[in-house]
């Protein structure tokens, strides 16, 4: 497993800011799966910079971690937190689709 932690943190202050918990399942180090989490990065850095965290979860290399999301493709991407928990499949190169499926925009 991967961790990618985002690189800008803020300074704690009184209120307290809930990181976004980000898994991305993906079955080995294929250019698909480069591409994905690639654009989560891209994503999160413009939309919650310093509030998520990404963890990258090879099922090649853990496959008894596919039934816990229920993950039946890759790359899937399961937002863990905030709830409700969310899925996207794919390479998640349509942003817009991204951005609705994280409920960081509104349907158009």
């Amino acid at each position: 497993m991967q961790t990618v932690k985002s690189k800008h943190r803020t300074k704690k202050t009184t209120a307290v800011k809930k990181e976004w918990e980000l898994r991305l399942y993906v079955a080995g180090l294929t250019p698909r799966a480069a591409t994905a989490l690639d654009n989560l990065k891209k994503i999160c850095e413009e939309h919650v910079p310093g509030q998520y965290h990404i963890e990258v979860i090879d099922l090649l290399k853990h496959p008894q971690l596919v039934g816990g999301d229920q993950i039946i493709a890759v790359p899937t991407l399961v937002r863990k937190f905030p709830v409700p928990v969310r899925k996207i499949i794919g390479d998640l190169s349509n942003k817009e689709r991204v951005l609705v499926g994280l409920d960081l925009r509104q349907r158009t």
